[in-house]
């Protein structure tokens, strides 16, 4: 029998039974020694010190702490990183990269549910139905049918901003819908683009062209604030605003004037700040859908986080080359 590699998690406990149900705990644990009782949500209990001296994969989840130097130098022969989130950023210092340390993340995955999320707000969002929604609760009658004229998903123009995992898996869950797709992102050409069933645009012509406009980009510093007062001016007046990514993506004064005044609704599954103060206007508008952070894997899709590690800690022990390694080099344009 091959010699099983010794693991740790570091996590917020709450979240264990959820990423890791019996089974595939069970699975973990014929590849790994794990005590499934020791989980680290810090570096400094004795308990947690001596096991680091033994570490070899570390299996991270929100609420670990930053594996930074001082965690390094305690855990000598730790190797690799598997991380039960999306992006790694909060905890994967610049020392782990300088140690050489393989990381891996199950950021596929989680894009998934974020993806279909996207997909069905786009599809309401055709129909207006956020604002007819509230319209019949508060009137109790249908709308008069020229009302309705400029409604509808076909034909309809969806722009895509950022051809991220998320974003790529949003225009193939689009495919078989009769919308006009466009795409931005700074790392796809034209012929990427036409191969992932868009045309590809710069921004402020999406921007321009697009009746439902979805941000998919990461939040890295080049897009910090990427929708601005001019940016969010160009967007089309009834047009819908869909952002699943990072609120930090959008100025919130400007996006708040803009929904306040009416000219354009958005779904937001992310706000900046978050959560959004209970005096925030955007509670109360009719043209505006909030949703409390739900995009990406709740409930039963995190079961798909953790079958991901350990698919990989599988490969990891197999001597196999991990599916979805995170490189260092890559973060300059991923979250």
């Amino acid at each position: 029998m091959r010699d099983r590699p010794t693991a740790l998690f570091a996590m917020n406990p709450v979240h264990l039974a959820e990423f890791f149900p019996r089974p595939l705990l069970d699975r973990l644990g014929r590849l790994v020694r794990i005590d499934e009782g020791l989980i680290a949500q810090d570096f400094t209990s004795p308990a947690v010190t001596e096991a680091l001296t033994g570490t070899e994969i570390m299996i991270t989840g929100w609420g670990c702490p930053p594996l930074d130097a001082e965690l390094l130098a305690a855990a000598p022969r730790l190797r690799a990183v598997l991380h039960t989130g999306g992006s790694v950023r909060s905890y994967v210092t610049d020392a782990c990269w300088e140690r050489g340390l393989v990381v891996s993340s199950a950021v596929q995955a989680n894009a998934l549910p974020v993806a279909e999320y996207t997909l069905a707000m786009i599809l309401l969002a055709g129909k207006d139905a956020f604002t007819l929604h509230e319209r019949y609760r508060a009137e109790h009658v249908y709308p008069p049918v020229g009302d309705l004229a400029t409604l509808g998903n076909n034909g309809r123009r969806v722009g895509v901003i950022g051809a991220s995992r998320v974003g790529r898996r949003v225009l193939e869950l689009l495919r078989p819908y009769d919308l006009r797709v466009t795409l931005h992102d700074p790392y796809v050409d034209a012929a990427e683009a036409a191969a992932l069933g868009a045309r590809l645009l710069p921004l402020d012509e999406l921007l321009r062209t697009s009746d439902v406009v979805s941000l998919h980009a990461p939040e890295i510093p080049a897009t910090h604030r990427m929708l601005d007062r001019e940016r969010l001016a160009l967007i089309p007046d009834g047009s819908v605003l869909i952002n699943t990514s990072r609120g930090s993506l959008i100025d919130p004064v400007a996006l708040t004037e803009e929904l306040v005044s009416g000219r354009i609704a958005a779904v937001l599954d992310v706000t900046e700040p978050e959560p959004l103060p209970a005096d925030s206007p955007l509670h109360r508008l009719p043209n505006v859908f909030l949703t409390p952070h739900i995009a990406g894997s709740i409930g039963n899709e995190l079961a798909r986080l953790g079958q991901t590690v350990v698919e990989e800690a599988e490969r990891l022990v197999d001597g196999r080359q991990l599916v979805h390694e995170v490189r260092h080099a890559d973060l300059v344009h991923v979250a």
